[in-house]
């Protein structure tokens, strides 16, 4: 059985890591070099850098915050924002990302994917997918884009599976009802995708405390947890939520 993973998620904006609810409000959380090297240290598994207003504002995510926190970090980096080509991907990974998550763009040229896959690997490639209730689809999900300000009309699952098959190695999955409102994950939501697909889910959005990280992988076939507010405030750390899921027989790794 493979571990579950702890990613810390740092939303990106005029070069400050941020955090809402429900994709709006954002107050400053740190700065996310800084911080990304924290949680290396704290036993993170992997590290995700967001520059939330790349694609909304139509440029790149920003190189150099990313080369820099690259220099710190020494787990696997996944970068979004902004992603547009597949020269945008290329400029990520050699700017220091390990994945790079695509979302606004994989919506505008679905082939984007495919591309990225057949030149980087599927490894590299995560298709990042905005999801809100929405009765305009057959599984009442509707994918959003824009950092959530623009509805799409696709159905979530639909998208998900035809993602997968151009070749995204990863989904990252946030529920925007849930986001920033410290309620929980969406289980039903995270369970429908990752029960739909072959490759690792990562559940984001709504984690407000410790039940809500061992309810997401208990009841869901979820790979990972993406975190924000909980760490980014200090209200747990990733030792308390790696030892409290070993006790409750979640398998993850220990930082020795």
């Amino acid at each position: 059985m493979l571990k579950k993973r702890i990613i810390p998620c740092l939303d990106v904006k005029n070069g400050r890591v941020v955090k809402g609810v429900n994709f709006v409000g954002l107050k400053d959380a740190g700065d996310p070099v800084e911080l990304a090297k924290s949680y290396n240290e704290s036993g993170a598994d992997e590290i995700c850098f967001l520059d939330i207003t790349a694609s909304f504002e139509a440029r790149k995510a920003l190189i150099d915050v990313i080369n820099r926190t690259a220099t710190e970090v020494f787990i696997p980096l996944t970068v979004g924002g902004g992603v547009n080509r597949p020269e945008d991907i290329g400029d990520l990974l050699r700017a220091g990302a390990d994945k790079v998550s695509i979302n606004s763009g994989a919506v505008k040229d679905p082939s984007l994917i495919q591309q990225g896959a057949s030149q980087y690997g599927s490894q590299c490639i995560v298709i990042a997918i905005d999801v809100k209730k929405s009765n305009c689809t057959h599984s009442n999900w509707e994918v959003f884009i824009k950092g959530g300000r623009e509805a799409t009309g696709i159905d979530v699952i639909e998208w998900a599976k035809r993602m997968v098959n151009q070749g995204a190695g990863e989904i990252l999955l946030t529920s925007m009802d849930a986001d920033g409102t410290k309620a929980g994950y969406d289980i039903s939501l995270t369970s429908a995708i990752s029960e739909e697909v072959n490759v690792p889910v990562i559940a984001s959005g709504g984690a407000g405390s410790l039940k809500h990280i061992i309810d997401v992988f208990k009841s869901t076939k979820a790979d990972a947890a993406l975190l924000a507010s909980m760490l980014h405030y200090g209200e747990t750390t990733i030792p308390e939520i790696k030892n409290t899921l070993l006790q409750e027989g979640v398998l993850t790794r220990i930082i020795e």
